[in-house]
């Protein structure tokens, strides 16, 4: 028991020391780090102190060094400007004297002037006081030379027993009759040989130009024959009970007529137009072999545009031909247009060509304006193509379609006069109408019924287009038939009968016509949807 209560008394008394000898240890060690530390504060103040003072002179220097850099900078800008100001003054000063040199010299060469005008004076004063003794001595000798002449007009007039009023009227009235019958035979001798030579120069003109303006004629005829491969083809164009070779006479308005000839089917229209359009069409379908007629629609529409575009093209060549610049695109797209059409059968474009090519020719003979003849030569018909209907002969509209298109007035006098409507003021109107009448009157140029054939057409056409709710109206089968396709919406089965009827009446009351006309209204209704 003893011994526990030592051994528990030796580690009290072990643990006691321990505790004390460790703070005595902690103590000692404390205060030697407190003293490192300070010493190293007292350092690094002293290292702060010696940089800021490093800092300060190096920011002394630099300063004193700026201060020295922007002295001299203004020092040298100062020094330049007062360069640059003596500079200027010395131009200056310079100019100031050139202009004095150049007063002085303007002075000198004013009192120079001076006194050469009073030297001129002088000089001209004594040339007046000359003439004017000059003048006096004369007058004098004019005076003695008048009593001498009237001395000797008394002396003739004793001796002839007239006096010098009655001779010399006797004299005017011989040399007045003499000259008056020498003036009227030199005017008469002189109209005859202008009759003779102006016949024989005009002659001369024209035959030389007929004769180097050689030209094919051309005639215009109502029908085209369209060339198939086989005559199975005809079926197919035909359609079943006819229904594609009827919707092809209606979209083109040409009539399609298959016979038994073979590989060929014949298209009649009056218009070359529309038997273009139906030709051009044919072949795209026989080519594509899809006929049927939303097919046959879709290719006619695009067979129209394309023509539209051809029509532009032959205008542009044909000006191009000719050599004519600065034409109107919408005078050259009517001169393309006249490739379809004809005048009495003469197909239009091939004969304004020709005339363009005599004026130039003729012009050229006679030393006029070859190119403003040429132009005029072209343009001279051009009324006949306008599309819109018009009350205005073809001349005097062709006139005013010039004029709208900032034609030369000389070209427009001449394409309105050529057929006398109004006067001719320019002297290239009456080689328009020469020319015209020149081209027109070749043997088979032209056929006159042609024209009002083609005319009692356009008219039946448009007498049936003037009616209520009608599309389009095809005059066919040479003006037998008259084809009217209506409106489905607006005219309804019991109108388009009546509507038949009424077109027959009037066409009875207004034209005259051979045989009978057959009036055809279609009336076709159609449906249309489409799956989305």
């Amino acid at each position: 028991m003893s011994e526990y209560l030592l051994l528990i008394v030796g580690i009290i008394g072990g643990l006691v020391a321990g505790y004390f000898i460790g703070q005595s240890l902690l103590k000692k060690t404390t205060k030697n780090q407190e003293e490192e530390a300070a010493r190293k504060a007292e350092s690094i103040l002293r290292d702060a102190e010696s940089n800021a003072q490093s800092i300060k002179r190096d920011a002394e220097s630099k300063a004193e060094s700026i201060k020295r850099d922007r002295k001299l900078e203004a020092k040298e800008h100062f020094l330049k400007l007062k360069e640059e100001f003596e500079e200027t003054t010395n131009n200056k000063k310079n100019i100031i004297i050139q202009n004095e040199q150049k007063v002085r010299t303007l002075q000198q060469q004013a009192a120079s002037l001076m006194e050469k005008n009073k030297r001129e004076e002088s000089e001209l004063q004594s040339q007046k006081d000359k003439v004017a003794n000059q003048l006096e001595v004369a007058t004098k000798r004019q005076e003695e030379a008048d009593k001498q002449l009237s001395l000797h007009v008394q002396q003739l007039e004793k001796i002839a027993g007239l006096s010098a009023d009655q001779a010399k009227e006797q004299l005017m009235d011989a040399l007045k009759a003499e000259a008056e019958s020498n003036a009227s035979a030199y005017v008469k001798q002189s109209i005859e040989e202008a009759k003779l030579s102006a016949t024989k120069e005009a002659k001369k003109i024209v035959i030389q130009t007929i004769q180097r303006t050689a030209a094919e004629q051309a005639i215009e005829n109502c029908v085209s024959v369209f060339n198939i491969e086989s005559d199975e083809i005809k079926g197919k164009i035909i359609g079943r009970e006819g229904r594609n070779i009827r919707a092809l006479e209606a979209a083109t308005g040409a009539e399609i007529i298959v016979d038994d000839t073979p590989e060929a089917i014949v298209i009649s229209s009056f218009d070359p137009v529309r038997r273009e359009v139906t030709r051009l069409s044919l072949h795209r379908l026989v080519t594509d072999g899809r006929i049927h007629p939303a097919r046959i629609e879709e290719v006619v529409n695009k067979t129209r545009k394309e023509i539209d575009n051809e029509i532009i093209e032959i205008g542009e060549k044909t000006v191009l031909d000719l050599g004519i610049h600065g034409l109107h695109p919408e005078l050259i797209k009517m001169v393309g247009r006249m490739r379809f059409r004809s005048s009495y059968g003469q197909n239009l474009l091939q004969h304004s060509r020709e005339v363009a090519k005599l004026c130039a020719t003729m012009a050229a003979e006679m030393g006029m304006k070859v190119k403003l003849a040429k132009r005029a030569g072209l343009l001279h018909d051009i009324g006949k193509v306008y599309q819109e209907e018009s009350d205005l002969p073809h001349a005097i509209l062709g006139m005013e379609l010039a004029k709208k298109y900032k034609e030369n007035p000389e070209v427009c006098n001449a394409i309105g006069a050529h057929h006398d409507e109004i006067e001719m003021t320019s002297l290239i109107s009456p080689v328009i109408q020469v020319c015209d009448a020149i081209s027109g009157s070749r043997p088979g140029a032209r056929r006159e019924m042609m024209d009002s054939y083609v005319q009692r057409l356009r008219d039946l056409e448009d007498l049936a287009l003037d009616f209520k709710g009608v599309e389009k109206c095809y005059a066919i089968q040479a003006g037998r038939e008259l084809r009217v396709i209506v409106d489905a919406e607006n005219v309804n089965d019991e109108t388009a009968s009546m509507m038949s009827f009424n077109i027959s009446q009037k066409i009875e009351k207004e034209m005259q016509y051979p045989g009978q006309i057959k009036v055809t209204v279609i009336r076709e209704m159609r449906a249309v949807a489409y799956a989305k």
